[in-house]
């Protein structure tokens, strides 16, 4: 007799059950009669078994391949984990399989004997992503297709630029953000997922979704858009697969009895117009054809999204004669004197300049290294209360380091004094942040206005007078720090540094250096940057008699 290790299964039983019913009769050879209905039993029984074996036999071949795919995808992703969660789509399905894929698997296999496995799994499960995290990352590529202007093909077949770990999302994956997209009452973006999900399915990809679904969601979010036209083909074409959705039909009856009330409404539109169409023909030619806006008056959000794009405006031939490279010694500061260092400028007004090959990658290491364990979701500066606190509009983690606890951090700081020539002592401490899916910090002001006068009360060394910016990897595509009122855009560039000043030699605050930092993309973006205060800075920049003086100083 074959023998199973493991619990009482139904087949099992419902055997149990079967003969205990049958037991009442024990004279059984007595009846034939009797006798068949033992045989019709004992079928049931066998078919029972067959499908518990056949349930058994899936459910084991459903987990191997789920293993053969996760072996392949991990042992590919551990040989360069920040490459390969440099790809936005790979970073969103790593969310998606830890916070909801692990715990199905987990349902499917829980009535086996493995229970080494299944006790792993879940203690390791308390430590897998949120519901928050998946969100996120869905939010993130979402976020990332607006801003790079990308095709919901272009980022489910991941084709997108610099990739080193292409990744294509399945029809789960592409309904996963199109039902996020509809729980953040996100229409537009609801329409292009489950679009996207659509095509996949028309092109026989398969999948355990059905087009039923997807049609619901996508004719509602159309509708939701105003273009009941488009709404009711998709809901004539749900109705073709099932007739008796009910609400399908429900939709269908609306949106007809919508169509009809907008055609009557044009009808009785039309006839005014006609009624009044000279004299409107007769002003148009009166007035004049409006010019097209300038960068200036583009909104800021359309102005930062296309500067992330490289696209903005660009320096006359004239202001880019006045930027010059140079190797530069901060006027023969010892340090600098016989190995002076390279320096550019990037921007005229505000003054960017960037310095090169200014930190080895030895230190972004040991850096990274410090700064990996203690990093923390960023936070920004209250602009009433001076609190620190987290934001939804800066989406990166971030960690401090001070130069007492690590030499190479103290000579950090002091390159950084020896080439400004600015105190440190009063500085904040050394910065370190790590930008996660499409990571970004919105628009934004370094230092604090004068309707924020507690703003860095609390630190007592007045406002931030500059910014210095490690850049400490390159980007493969995105990323950029941007400024988004003079159309200036800075890459990242491993081993360089940026610094502007905050403030005129004045001490008022320099609204031009209004920044951003754009989505990663593609890649992983490590920066770090030092935040430089006005104390101690009073006979190493003067105060200058205007305004504007002295801003290039």
């Amino acid at each position: 007799m074959l023998s199973l290790r493991m619990e009482l299964p139904y087949w099992y039983l419902l055997l149990l059950s079967c003969l205990q019913t049958l037991s009442a009769h024990n004279d059984f050879f007595t009846s034939i009669g009797q006798m068949t209905d033992l045989l019709y039993t004992e079928k049931d029984l066998v078919t029972s078994l067959k499908d518990y074996i056949r349930a058994e036999e899936n459910k084991l071949e459903q987990v191997k391949r789920w293993a053969d795919k996760l072996d392949s995808l991990t042992a590919t992703a551990t040989q360069d984990p920040e490459g390969f969660l440099g790809h936005p789509v790979n970073a969103f399905k790593l969310m998606k399989r830890l916070n909801t894929e692990w715990g199905d698997l987990e349902s499917l296999v829980l009535s086996d004997t493995t229970d080494g496995f299944i006790s792993n799994l879940t203690i390791q499960r308390q430590y897998f992503p949120t519901d928050e995290d998946q969100t996120g990352a869905a939010k993130a590529l979402l976020r990332l297709q607006d801003t790079y202007r990308l095709d919901a093909n272009t980022i489910s077949t991941g084709n997108l630029p610099g990739v080193k770990h292409k990744s294509h999302m399945t029809v789960e994956d592409c309904y996963e953000l199109g039902k996020i997209a509809y729980s953040e009452v996100d229409y537009y973006h609801t329409e292009l997922w489950m679009a996207q999900a659509l095509k996949q399915l028309d092109e026989g990809e398969k999948s355990t979704l059905d087009k039923v679904t997807v049609l619901d969601y996508l004719s509602y979010a159309i509708y939701q858009q105003g273009e009941i036209e488009r709404a009711l083909e998709y809901t004539k074409r749900l109705l073709e697969l099932d007739p008796e959705h009910q609400r399908a039909n429900g939709n269908l009856k609306y949106f007809e009895f919508q169509l009809e009330k907008q055609k009557k409404a044009a009808e009785g539109e039309a006839q005014k117009q006609k009624e009044r169409g000279k004299r409107e023909t007769d002003e148009k030619k009166k007035t004049k054809p409006k010019k097209k806006a300038g960068f200036s008056l583009i909104p800021e959000r359309k102005k930062y999204e296309m500067l992330c794009r490289g696209e903005g405006i660009r320096m006359t031939p004239r202001r880019e004669s006045r930027l010059f490279c140079r190797y530069y010694d901060n006027n023969r500061n010892p340090m600098y004197v016989l190995a002076p260092v390279k320096q550019q400028d990037e921007w005229d007004s505000p003054y960017i300049v960037r310095y090169l090959d200014i930190i080895s990658d030895k230190e972004i290491e040991r850096i990274k290294q410090l700064a990996k364990p203690r990093l923390r979701r960023a936070t920004i500066s209250n602009p009433i209360t001076g609190v620190l606190e987290t934001a939804s509009y800066r989406i990166s983690k971030s960690a401090w380091l001070t130069g007492y606890e690590d030499p190479m951090i103290e000579r950090i700081n002091q390159r950084i004094e020896d080439l400004t020539g600015l105190e440190m002592d009063t500085a904040e401490e050394l910065q370190v942040a790590n930008y996660g899916v499409g990571g970004q910090y919105e628009p934004h002001f370094d230092f604090g206005r004068k309707d924020e006068p507690d703003a860095f009360k609390e630190l007592g060394t007045g406002n931030r007078i500059a910014t210095w910016l490690f850049y400490m990897s390159d980007v493969s595509a995105g990323g950029a720090t941007v400024f988004p009122d003079v159309g200036a855009a800075v890459w990242p560039k491993k081993g360089t540094a940026v610094f502007w000043y905050n403030l005129f030699a004045s001490g008022e605050g320099d609204y031009s250096t209004r920044h951003a930092a754009c989505p990663v993309l593609v890649g992983n973006k490590w920066v770090s940057n030092k935040w430089i205060h006005e104390r101690g800075q009073e006979w190493r920049r003067p105060c200058g008699l205007t305004e504007t003086d002295g801003w290039k100083n």
